[in-house]
């Protein structure tokens, strides 16, 4: 009869006072602790020998099953957009929907823009006293803001019903124009005073208003659905209820803002509360408390971010990646102060363009002083330090620099927004003819950073001009058009953003798709002609006269606290093996291969794998936890590894890897971490 093994005999002790297999030469522990392949062998056994099918065999099995997570999902590729994949139960009906965005259905916008009104309708019935402000649709739904008592979730299901009733009664939505002195004189007779203020900020005339039969009405231009009847109620949810200040100003009002999200139909929605669901799942706030990655600490305030080791391994292996890149392709890397003169800042512009966003300066030695919220106006000085020739250029300099900027502290969430992070920042000061190079040269980079990190899908927006800019037209459309031809050198599409650049320059926006196909804004190329007026920067030319230069900003991870809270919701925490904080985990089946265990963690340490021992648990309760800290690989060991002087691997990614020696292990592992593969 074949053996079942150690492990098994183990297992089986905890569970009968009487060993399931007996066994003369002990297995590989492996073969009978993890709970995916090895399932299946222990069924098939039980099936081979059925004199083991019994109570207790049963027993055992449903113990085994119940003990771990499955991880086939987590083996296959993460889902590449919103709502189109379940990592749960594989591919459904849902998983198939592409949801649409108020953009590409102009119907689905008027349902959203309808459904505000609806609400608000629904809300004054039931609360006579709840006094309405604004109430627009936002990316996947809408929300209205009203003046009244605080709301429950109970109340949400109350609203929800009465806007129900709204809806079946298939009411008019009417469209009226009326004199500003009429628009006055009703809002003054319902007593809406929020409304006489949105009012004064309307610049058109006439003033158009919507009717919902002629129940309720609503300032709006519109646009709407033709009757209530066309929203489909079993497609629309109100979602939470939170506090909004009255145009966003602390020294308003307080006002109570519900949230909802409306579809085209009742499949959208079901497959939009997927997403979001999903999106819970993956939320980094809850996974990096989970996997103890960092934290953000009320005695240090809000918005300030702590590295944890795990979170500060990662943040090294970025940091790495970006800097040998960098130096690669031409940078040299500079270290600059968080804190300069405040004059500075003057010079810059920062304190009559952006004070809003900086912290209060501070007095020191009879000098005011700054935090800096950005790091170009250090760079400006660096190159100021020298004359240039028009030989020297490019110029590239690059820094990771924490900057400090003052947001409000409702604004904080998480690491998407904060108080304190570090950009990736570079600079490039060039010739005028070497713009378009130049760009092309940043657009390569961006793609290997990001690609060395799994972000291989971008949407990327080109901005031009604004109304309001420094710089004559000339130089403008000059690198305007170098922008755009790098982009289409690169063979990339984009969008014209038409007036969306910078006062002081075009620039290009590259947002990275995650594995939900959420966008997020990262990378950014800005042209300036700004800063290099306002410092003075020159450069001597080929004719020994003086010229200014051009002045590239760039960024390609925008902030490694940001990009880090994007990393962990792509991979739900899930990191391979080379971006893993711990790649390996050395498991003893009892205290006896302890010794040996720590021999092991020791020898992979010294070959730079990022191992650690962990004992004083049963071995299924280790493997669990190894399994829900995330953990790449384990090495267990049992008296046979001891014996033999070797391990037994298991791949969280690719399964059993079987018995190898400790030399074998960690040359496997270095390669595929080198080679970013899976082991």
């Amino acid at each position: 009869m074949k053996s079942f093994g150690t492990l098994g005999k183990t297992m089986a002790l905890s569970l009968s006072s009487q060993p399931l297999f007996t066994s003369s030469k002990p297995l590989s522990p492996l073969k009978n602790a993890f709970p995916f392949s090895p399932i299946r062998q222990i069924s098939t056994l039980f099936l081979l020998y059925p004199s083991y099918n019994n109570a207790t065999t049963n027993k055992f099995l449903l113990r085994c099953r119940n003990s771990f997570s499955t991880h086939a999902v987590q083996e296959a590729a993460p889902p590449a957009a919103s709502a189109q994949t379940n990592t749960n139960t594989g591919a459904s009906s849902i998983d198939k929907i592409v949801l649409p965005t108020n953009e590409s259905s102009d119907g689905l916008l008027r349902i959203r823009h309808t459904c505000a009104h609806v609400m608000a309708m629904a809300v004054q019935k039931l609360y006579p006293n709840a006094k309405v402000t604004i109430g627009p649709w936002i990316e996947n739904g809408f929300y209205y803001d009203f003046d009244m008592e605080p709301l429950t979730d109970r109340d949400l299901k109350r609203i929800k019903k009465e806007m129900d009733r709204i809806i079946s009664r298939n009411l008019p939505l009417v469209r009226e124009e009326v004199s500003r002195d009429e628009a006055q004189r009703r809002i003054m007779s319902i007593n809406e005073p929020y409304k006489i203020e949105i009012l004064e900020s309307i610049q058109e005339e006439p003033i158009t208003i919507y009717h919902i039969g002629d129940e309720w009405w609503d300032l709006c231009a519109g646009p709407h659905v033709e009757t209530t009847g066309k929203i489909n109620k079993k497609a629309i949810e109100l979602e939470s209820v939170a506090g909004a200040y009255w145009r966003g100003d602390v020294k308003k009002p307080m006002l109570q803002r519900i949230y909802g999200t409306a579809w085209e139909n009742e499949d959208q929605l079901k497959a939009y509360l997927h997403f979001k669901e999903e999106a819970k799942r993956r939320d980094h706030r809850r996974i990096g408390q989970d996997l103890d990655l960092f934290s953000i600490q009320d005695e240090a305030g809000g918005g300030l971010v702590f590295w944890h080791p795990k979170g500060a391994i990662i943040r090294y292996i970025i940091e790495d990646t970006w800097k040998k890149i960098h130096m690669e392709r031409g940078y040299d890397l500079l270290y600059t102060p968080h804190v300069a003169k405040a004059d500075l800042w003057k010079i810059s512009g920062h304190l009559d363009f952006y004070k809003e966003n900086m912290f209060d300066q501070m007095e020191i030695e009879e000098e005011l002083f700054q935090l800096r919220p950005m790091n170009c106006p250090y760079h400006v000085l660096v190159y100021k330090r020298q004359l240039h020739s028009y030989r020297d250029f490019p110029i590239r300099v690059a820094e990771l620099g924490t900057v400090y900027r003052y947001e409000l502290s409702g604004s904080l969430h998480g690491l998407f927004r904060v108080r304190g992070f570090t950009q990736d920042d570079a600079h490039i000061f060039c010739l005028e003819d070497q713009i378009k190079d130049e760009i092309r040269g940043v657009l390569d980079l961006t793609e290997e950073i990001l690609q060395q990190f799994g972000f291989d899908k971008y949407e990327v927006n080109l901005s031009t001009r604004p109304e309001k800019a420094v710089g004559d037209d000339e130089i403008w459309e000059r690198a305007t058009s170098a922008l755009k031809d790098a982009l289409e050198d690169k063979g990339w599409s984009y969008q014209i953003d038409d007036g969306g650049g910078a006062f002081y320059g075009p620039k290009i926006d590259l947002k990275i798709e995650d594995a939900l196909g959420r966008k997020w804004q990262c990378s950014t190329i800005q042209v300036d002609f700004n800063l290099p007026q306002r410092f003075d920067i020159t450069y001597v030319d080929s004719n020994q006269e003086r010229k200014r230069p051009i002045m590239i900003h760039r960024a390609v991870l925008g902030s490694l606290e940001r990009f880090f809270g994007v990393l962990i919701e792509n991979y739900a925490g899930d990191f391979p093996l080379w971006l893993s904080p711990i790649q390996a985990r050395v498991l003893p089946v009892n205290d006896a291969q302890l010794q040996y265990c720590n021999e092991v963690g020791k020898k992979l340490k010294a070959s730079g794998i990022r191992a650690e021992v962990i004992s004083g648990e049963r071995l299924p309760k280790l493997i669990r936890n190894a399994e829900t800290q995330k953990i790449p690989l384990m090495a267990v060991v049992g008296p046979k590894e001891a014996e033999t002087q070797t391990v037994t691997v298991r791949s969280r990614f690719a399964g059993e890897l079987g018995n190898m020696s400790i030399d074998e292990f960690i040359s496997r592992t270095k390669t595929a971490s080198e080679n970013r593969t899976l082991l």
